[in-house]
């Protein structure tokens, strides 16, 4: 019997990891601690499928803003040379492919009980294992619990008088049916105009009788200019590999391309303008913040120029100037950057009506559509684009308990905290991807850099034969402060946005993300498995 083999059955518990979640974060953890390191994983997910966030999102439109050859993992070189994307952006039914392939290849979903949900978690002090429940009626017993429940996967549906008596169909895009909507000839409503907003208005404006967009409010949005890769494309791409996934490992927002390290900042209009109407013409929401000149998430008046400028494309597309006017946000481009594929075109139809809810707010809902203080606006189905519960969301929706029974909504009541991201003082052996202050980039890069810390750390654990492990408080601490003296260097927080839970009522402000970057990020993870663990304590107690 080898020493892993020993290691484990040492462990009195059903499981070595119980593993939350079948997106690229939870399919990830489960080749790292199965296949590589021979664990005993039992793993969950509400869906009858793997994707994760991408099982959910497949509303029409649904593309992310990242380029695809970086919107995947790297860590199997075969993997990437035998995988061929069709687009420069990946689209939902693209990343869904994907992840069904990396299952596949991988013999995943044997480990998976899918349609399940885990309704509650509690770290067992006398055995230091974790009990872990399910809404089918499963109670096992794990030594580790790991969370890829996903920044952006707890929807959010907001309130409004009456909502019920509306008797057409209702959606929301973050849990849309797998068998698809038939719009033609019907009157939808569109309820937000952020990233997924955009997507669905733009994608369903052409196919709807009519289509009436409540806009609180107004975007900045650049266009995508998405395209299919040609076979040349792709080959150059494939033989760039290992210096794309370097730079990107060692880059702030991990999107494949060299940030700009120039500022805005006393360049004249002229000067600014050419270099903002090439990164619109090329496309992409993150190119354009953080390609073009490297001030504009700091600097107001380098953020106002950029600002400026897509204001004034917005002006030059949309033809009723009091319709642009309603389209044009006033204030910092601060938020999340987005990208379109003609968004500001859709507003140029005959078929599609724009109302200002913030200036004029829905009152009421009624049995034929909705009303706003103008009157009432009739719809046959009704579209909820208001996202996401964000970061947390996912967490405080389920009874997780760490020591003396405290819970995860408990110990957040006060704003969200965590360790490098991965970890929380008072829950032992409870491993987060993708949790409060990790780093603000390009997914899946990220989520291959946790996991692989991640699985590093127990790794370690099992060679030392220690049983549990847990940062201190005081790391957590002194990681928060560091989270908020960046951010408060960045103009992101004078904007009211999902990145900081703006978008749910009654939420407390938090700082939810590292803005220091994606390489600072691993160097900081690498410097505190090279200290031994030092912000950790262990315990040998089995």
């Amino acid at each position: 019997m080898s020493n892993q083999d020993n290691q484990s059955t040492l462990v009195k518990a059903d499981f070595d990891a119980v593993i939350v979640g079948a997106g690229f974060g939870g399919m990830y953890m489960t080749h790292k601690l199965r296949n590589q390191q021979g664990l005993r994983v039992q793993c969950y997910d509400n869906g009858s499928d793997v994707g994760g966030t991408w099982y959910w999102n497949r509303y029409p439109g649904a593309l992310s803003d990242t380029e695809s050859f970086v919107y995947c993992l790297s860590f199997d070189k075969q993997l990437l040379e035998d995988w061929t994307w069709k687009n420069r952006y990946v689209t939902q039914p693209e990343i869904f492919d994907y992840l069904n392939h990396f299952a596949d290849r991988f013999d995943i979903r044997k480990s998976y009980q899918f349609n399940t949900k885990v309704t509650k978690a509690v770290f067992n002090e006398s055995t230091n294992l974790w009990d872990v429940e399910t809404d089918k009626g499963d109670k096992v017993t794990a030594q580790h619990l790991i969370t890829g429940l996903g920044l952006l996967s707890a929807t959010n549906v907001p309130k409004f008088d009456k909502q019920e008596a509306f008797k057409g169909e209702v959606y929301h895009t973050g849990n849309w049916p797998r068998q698809g909507v038939d719009f033609s000839g019907k009157r939808v409503g569109v309820i937000g105009t952020g990233s997924t907003g955009i997507q669905v208005i733009t994608a369903l404006a052409p196919k709807v009788k009519h289509l009436t967009v409540f806009q609180r409010s107004p975007q900045y949005s650049v266009p995508v200019r998405n395209h299919p890769l040609t076979e040349e494309a792709s080959k150059k791409v494939k033989a760039n590999y290992d210096a794309m996934w370097k730079q990107v490992f060692q880059s702030n927002v991990a999107f494949g391309f060299e940030e700009s390290t120039v500022p805005a900042a006393g360049l004249s209009e002229e000067e600014t303008n050419k270099v903002f109407e090439a990164a619109w013409e090329n496309g992409g929401g993150f190119r354009f913040m953080f390609e073009t000149y490297c001030d504009i998430a700091i600097d107001p008046a380098a953020n106002e120029a950029a600002a400026a400028f897509i204001r004034k494309k917005i002006a030059a597309i949309v033809n009723d100037p009091e319709t642009a006017k309603k389209l044009m946000p006033t204030g910092l481009y601060a938020k999340r950057p987005l990208c379109d594929s003609g968004y500001y075109q859709v507003y140029n139809r005959n078929n599609v009506t724009l109302l200002d809810v913030k200036a004029n707010p829905i009152t009421e809902f009624t049995e034929n559509g909705i009303c706003t203080t103008e009157g009432e606006f009739e719809l046959d189905v009704l579209i909820y684009a208001t996202g996401f519960d964000a970061v947390d969301g996912s967490y405080t929706k389920m009874d997780i308990r760490g020591r003396n029974g405290l819970s995860m909504k408990e110990k957040w009541s006060d704003g969200v905290k965590s360790y490098i991201g991965v970890s929380n003082p008072g829950f032992p052996n409870m491993h987060m991807i993708l949790g409060p202050n990790g780093p603000f980039t390009n997914l899946p890069p990220s989520i291959e850099t946790q996991v692989d810390w991640i699985a590093e750390l127990i790794a370690n654990m099992r060679k030392n034969e220690q049983f549990t492990a847990e940062s201190k408080a005081e790391a957590e601490d002194e990681w928060l402060a560091t989270c908020t003296e960046i951010c408060n260097m960045t103009l992101f927080p004078k904007a009211d946005s999902w990145i900081f839970g703006a978008n749910i009522p009654g939420k407390k402000h938090s700082v939810n993300f590292y803005l220091g970057g994606l390489g600072n990020y691993r160097l900081k993870l690498a410097e505190e498995a090279n200290s031994g663990y030092e912000n950790f304590t262990f315990d040998n107690k089995k």
